[in-house]
C-alpha cells in the first residue's frame, strides 16, 4: 500500500532515498572517525574519552538513525492498520474515518520531526567549532578547562546545516501532503 497523495508518494521516495543515503553513506564519512581523532591537551586517552563523551552525549548518527525509525513509526502503523482491515488505497480518501487516520499519521510526524529538530538544536546547535573547551575538574586534575580539537569541524557544520534541512523539507511534504488531502475532500481536486 503506497501513500494515497503524490505529495506522500514523493515524500517517501524522498524519505526513503535520499535522506537514508545521505545519512548512511556519507554521515558514516563526516563523523565515522571522530572519536579516533578527538584530541585534547594534554593528549592522553582518559582525558581524550573523557572530553569527547562530553562534548558528544549521543553520536549524531545514532541521532538521525532513532529520528528516522521514530518518525517511521506513525506512517507504519497506519500502514499496518490499513493491512489488517484491506484498505485499498483508494479507500483512504473517500472514507471520513480512513481519512482522519491517515491525517492523523501525517501529523504526528510533523510532531516528531519538529521535536527532533529542537533536540538537534539542543544536541548538536548549528555550528561545530574546531577548539571545544572541556570542563576536566571531575577528573581531578589540577586544571579545570582543557582545549580539545574537534576533526572536520567545517564538513560537520554542513552536514548539520544539510539534516537541518532534510527535516524542513520533511515538514514542508507532510504540511503540503494534509493540504492535498483536504483539498481533494473539499472536492478542490480531483481524487487519483
Amino acid at each position: 500500500l503506497r501513500p494515497p497523495t503524490v505529495i506522500g508518494q514523493f515524500h517517501t521516495l524522498f524519505f526513503g532515498s535520499i535522506r537514508m543515503f545521505f545519512l548512511g553513506v556519507l554521515g558514516f564519512a563526516v563523523y565515522g572517525n571522530e572519536a579516533l581523532h578527538f584530541s585534547c591537551d594534554p593528549d592522553k586517552r582518559e582525558v581524550n574519552l573523557f572530553c569527547y563523551n562530553q562534548f558528544r552525549p549521543i553520536t549524531p548518527q545514532v541521532f538521525w538513525a532513532l529520528q528516522l525509525v521514530i518518525v517511521l513509526v506513525p506512517g507504519a502503523f497506519f500502514h499496518l492498520y490499513a493491512a489488517c482491515k484491506s484498505i485499498k488505497q483508494e479507500d483512504i480518501l473517500q472514507k471520513s474515518s480512513y481519512t482522519g487516520f491517515y491525517i492523523f499519521s501525517v501529523f504526528l510526524r510533523i510532531v516528531l520531526e519538529v521535536v527532533a529538530f529542537w533536540l538537534q538544536i539542543q544536541l548538536f546547535g548549528f555550528k561545530v567549532n574546531a577548539i571545544y573547551m572541556c570542563d576536566v575538574g571531575a577528573l581531578e586534575k589540577k586544571f579545570n578547562f582543557t582545549r580539545c580539537m574537534v576533526p572536520e569541524h567545517f564538513e560537520k557544520t554542513i552536514f548539520l546545516i544539510a539534516m537541518y534541512t532534510f527535516t524542513v523539507i520533511t515538514v514542508i511534504l507532510c504540511v503540503a501532503e494534509i493540504f492535498e488531502i483536504s483539498c481533494r475532500r473539499l472536492g478542490f481536486l480531483k481524487t487519483q
